[in-house]
């Protein structure tokens, strides 16, 4: 798979920070790539960058193979910040249209464009509210639309969920899919992890201007993992001393246990035969984004407590 961004050894200093620290990574033509990072971490400054609204002290950007160029490049991007950009006494139709000829469209182009983006997502019957009448979720619908509507190749996403309720979450979850099944690329920031678990292939944490960690979701799970497992049984046992394992939890028959050096899963699973109990699920506990998140950001450790099974 080819590469949409690239950004080697971005720098950008302000007088008493170093809000980017010579940050390198890739995103894949099609992904849906998280940023993360605490506040402060740098994210927002590297989201400037990449939109030409900052320029890096040092370091590049290659955007679709080519160097950035800010001026003629920044229509093949679509940005929606976390703080909107729209103008609450302009009608919303009138908003978008003008919007999305800035973007580039012919009035023709936008018209048709929006009217699709609306209907897809009921907006129809809000053409001549106001900005300033719309609840801070239907503000998010529209800042969506105006964000995607010109069919950009990078699309940034800054806590595209917030305000929405369930129904349009979902909805816009669903979007997010289809524009990179389409072939757009998503950069997805936000602090919610279990979104970014569900959402996205592969992320960068960024933290104190730089990179603590890049990879995969799954892989940095595994990464990180610490040899735990779940365990349910019809009956629990009257004895639970072995020396595979120690136990970490127990709720009614279920246990949590971490297995012992030098031994394996194999050795559990041995141990609760043995018992003659009728075991009905086991599963290893993988940490969750959060908790990797706490770990490195704050360099706390996670409880293992905290952990949840990938499978009930």
């Amino acid at each position: 798979m080819s590469k949409i961004l690239e950004l080697k050894n971005l720098k950008k200093y302000y007088a008493t920070q170093k809000a980017v620290d010579d940050i390198s990574f890739s995103i894949e033509k099609g992904s849906i790539f998280g940023l993360l990072g605490p506040n402060g971490a740098g994210k927002t400054t590297l989201l400037r960058m990449i939109t030409g609204i900052f320029y890096p002290d040092q370091g590049e950007i290659i955007l679709d193979g080519q160097q950035f160029d800010p001026v003629n490049d920044i229509i093949k991007i679509g940005y929606m910040p976390e703080e909107r950009g729209l103008y609450k006494k302009m009608k919303i139709g009138d908003q978008a249209l003008y919007l999305a000829q800035l973007k580039g469209l012919s009035k023709s182009e936008a018209m048709e464009k929006i009217k699709f983006w609306f209907k897809r997502l009921e907006m129809e019957s809000w053409w001549n509210k106001k900005v300033e009448d719309l609840s801070k979720g239907m503000s998010q619908k529209l800042q969506f639309v105006i964000t995607v509507l010109h069919e950009p190749k990078l699309i940034i996403l800054d806590e595209p969920f917030s305000g929405l309720d369930p129904v349009n979450a979902n909805l816009i979850k669903d979007e997010i899919y289809g524009l990179a099944q389409r072939g757009c690329t998503v950069i997805f920031s936000t602090h919610r992890m279990e979104q970014v678990e569900e959402i996205c292939d592969h992320i960068v944490l960024v933290n104190l201007g730089k990179k603590i960690l890049d990879g995969t979701v799954s892989g940095i799970k595994q990464q990180f993992k610490e040899n735990i497992y779940s365990i349910k049984v019809q009956e629990m046992p009257a004895d639970l001393n072995s020396e595979a394992f120690t136990i970490v939890d127990q709720t009614a028959n279920i246990l949590t246990v971490k297995i012992n050096e030098g031994k394996n899963s194999n050795d559990v699973l041995k141990y609760f035969i043995q018992q003659n109990l009728t075991i009905e699920s086991f599963n290893e506990v993988l940490p969750t984004l959060n908790d990797i998140f706490i770990n490195l950001v704050d360099g706390t450790k996670a409880t293992t407590r905290a952990f949840q099974p990938i499978n009930d």
